[in-house]
């Protein structure tokens, strides 16, 4: 399944069909990973740009990034935005947006018209050798995790620092795109991805993207969105660190359930195969 075969109209049914073994699998893949293709960080990498110039374009492109994103969201998804008002609880302090990853076009733009404030999106380095948009990605928000034991120390920095200066951070705990999923996966990487919140002492929200039958014709049978934002989750001082991560995780795993039931429409299905 190619991603630009995603805003096709009228897709055969039967081709709107992924057999998986593990939710862990990926419907998506570039080419790099296809190949199997380890893909780094370019040398010196600079998490965080020092470059007064960089600042201004990246602050400019954002501005833009966001415009385009209200055209695209709500004309072509008429995506509707829902329970944005919560974010407020959070006013004078950053937080950290976990979403379910259902769209690789709308979870671009989506959090940035769900955030009252600047995003900043972990991404796979693999993201910066996409045609077009890749080079563009980090200068709108994206922060590609490291490989070396020196990147991952300047990524965690750097999502340190975004989230003390009053942003957002967003994160995709299930890790891989299945398009127009209507179900909440389970977490590949456990609770670990909790550990920003807790050690800020920030908290978290969720953002649900959910699917329905549009009323006109224009897309075919693509699917609308309503999307759900839901919290705040705060770290519990009593808790130990262990603690808080398994309690967050736990809430916006529950969290994300509860909204994905808002799901009407199942434009993809997906099918556990059978030992």
């Amino acid at each position: 399944m190619a991603k630009a075969e995603l805003f096709q109209k009228d897709i055969p049914v039967e081709e709107r069909v992924f057999y998986y073994a593990s939710e862990e699998d990926d419907p998506i893949k570039t080419d790099e990973q296809e190949q199997k293709v380890e893909v780094g960080l370019p040398e010196g990498y600079d998490f965080i740009p020092k470059n007064l110039f960089t600042k201004m374009y990246s602050a400019v492109l954002f501005r833009i990034f966001k415009l385009f994103g209200q055209y695209y969201e709500r004309g072509y998804w008429q995506a509707k935005f829902h329970g944005r008002e919560k974010l407020k609880k959070a006013k004078g302090k950053g937080y950290v947006l976990y979403a379910n990853h259902t769209n690789p076009f709308h979870d671009v733009f989506g959090p940035a018209l769900a955030a009252d404030r600047r995003i900043f999106t972990i991404i796979s380095p693999v993201n910066l050798k996409i045609p077009g948009i890749g080079k563009v990605l980090p200068y709108i928000g994206g922060l590609p995790l490291g490989k070396t034991k020196e990147e991952k120390a300047a990524f965690h920095e750097a999502a340190d620092k975004r989230l003390k200066q009053g942003n957002c951070l967003v994160i995709y705990p299930e890790a891989h795109v299945w398009p127009y999923a209507t179900t909440i996966r389970k977490f590949p990487a456990g609770d670990r991805s909790f550990t920003y919140a807790v050690r800020n002492n920030l908290p978290i929200f969720t953002m649900t993207t959910t699917y329905h039958k549009r009323k006109d014709k224009k897309r075919g049978d693509l699917p609308r969105m309503d999307v759900y934002i839901d919290g705040p989750f705060w770290p519990d001082p009593k808790k130990t660190e262990e603690e808080n991560r398994a309690k967050l995780a736990q809430e916006a795993y529950d969290s994300m359930v509860k909204w994905s039931k808002k799901n009407s429409y199942e434009y993809f299905k997906y099918i556990k195969k059978k030992k």
